[in-house]
């Protein structure tokens, strides 16, 4: 019996890799200056949620820009200096766990982004941002990409200066509370963070008390 042919498609064997398309197609309709913008840190029970800003020189864009989460943390930090070598503008704002707590970690996340275009030292004249959501109150209209870290490099640059720098905040904090091994999992629900918080307590100012599994627990 002959075998039938399959009408389904074929799947790349390699990830797509962001490019600089959704950014030239906005220079050829006037726009001069295009920003990238992601965050990092929505998931964490630690920390603040970090956002980036960047505009990408487009006669000098590194090569291998990535979404951050997939690269190594070597990489990460050897493109973290080339982009901030390069870029035309480049910034990076935060709002902290306590900030996440009387809101809700969306807005917190939206706030971030806003407050990182706001400190561009450049006006931008149209920003791309990773996700489904555009952040209110940006100085420029705003186009929200799905996967856009993977399909923008400007807002693979975004994601990667919002990865490193709230690696290394978190990091730096756990030098002061050694408990809670913050190097190694930077605020992530590990075992071992969970089991440090369920034997020392959580932190105010550093966990995150309107996530599980702390937000029954009275402080």
């Amino acid at each position: 019996m002959a075998r039938s042919r399959s009408d389904s498609l074929l799947l790349p064997l390699e990830p797509v890799k962001p490019d600089f398309t959704s950014e030239r197609k906005l220079m050829r309709s006037g726009v001069q200056y295009i920003v990238g913008i992601d965050e990092a840190g929505r998931g964490p029970l630690a920390g603040p949620v970090v956002a980036a800003a960047v505009i990408l020189n487009p006669k000098k864009i590194p090569d291998g820009l990535d979404d951050s989460k997939r690269l190594t943390a070597q990489r990460r930090e050897e493109l973290f200096e080339m982009i901030t070598s390069t870029a035309l503008a480049c910034a990076v704002s935060s709002v902290s766990a306590p900030a996440i707590d009387s809101t809700d970690i969306l807005k917190a996340a939206l706030e971030a982004m806003r407050r990182a275009v706001c400190g561009l030292a450049i006006q931008p004249g149209h920003a791309l941002i990773d996700g489904r959501d555009v952040a209110p109150g940006l100085p420029c209209p705003a186009t929200a990409l799905i996967r856009g870290d993977q399909r923008s490099v400007s807002i693979a640059a975004a994601s990667i200066l919002a990865k490193v720098t709230r690696d290394r905040m978190m990091t730096q904090t756990g030098k002061y509370m050694p408990l809670y091994g913050l190097e190694s999992h930077v605020g992530y629900a590990t075992e071992y963070h969970r089991n440090a918080m369920e034997a020392h307590g959580p932190v105010v100012g550093l966990h995150r008390f309107s996530f599980s599994p702390l937000k029954d627990r009275q402080v």
